[in-house]
């Protein structure tokens, strides 16, 4: 068990592989099956993982997108990812990492603010994407989001790079105080 490199292993062809990172197995799943339901030129593989690091496997595909998925309604869920962050090459974070933060519809039962999960991905200049992925309309739009953004951050898409993206991203959001 040790620290994950994005490019420790060699690509497959017209493969993209995601690893999805929570600990809520149910809503995991039915993302992960979603996402192999979403039309792809590529060959799509969907990892599941309840916390970094991995086990050591010589058979693990290089894993071209991580997604921390954070349950609002579970501190234990944040504090999973961020005990799991630390097992990541910071390279990871040059566009191949993204936050996931679902339950925000139902404000009266979160145990976690917004505002930690928009500073946790500040922090570690990811995108955050919303969504409840418990209505299957969501979880299947978050779906075709996400399998969009692997196909880039595979290289899948020409003239798109993760790096990229991940730019254009950070470009659209109002810069903080801090960054002036």
């Amino acid at each position: 068990m040790s620290v994950l490199r994005p490019l420790d292993r060699l690509p497959g062809l017209n493969t993209a592989t995601i690893l999805l990172v929570g600990t809520e197995d149910a809503l995991l799943q039915q993302l992960a099956d979603s996402m192999l339901k979403e039309d792809c030129t590529s060959e799509l593989k969907v990892h599941l993982a309840r916390s970094l690091p991995l086990p050591c496997s010589v058979n693990r595909p290089r894993i071209d997108l991580i997604v921390f998925v954070v349950n609002l309604h579970s501190k234990h869920s944040l504090q999973s990812v961020e005990e799991s962050l630390c097992h990541l090459d910071a390279a990871f974070f040059l566009g191949k990492v993204a936050f996931l933060a679902t339950g925000a519809g139902r404000d009266s039962h979160c145990s976690i603010h917004r505002n930690t999960v928009v500073k946790l991905a500040h922090t570690y200049r990811s995108p955050l994407l919303f969504c409840d992925l418990e209505i299957e309309d969501f979880r299947a739009a978050m779906a075709q989001r996400l399998v969009r953004l692997l196909q880039i951050c595979a290289g899948h898409v020409p003239g798109v790079s993760a790096l990229n993206l991940l730019s254009l991203l950070r470009g659209s959001e109002n810069p903080s105080l801090e960054d002036l």
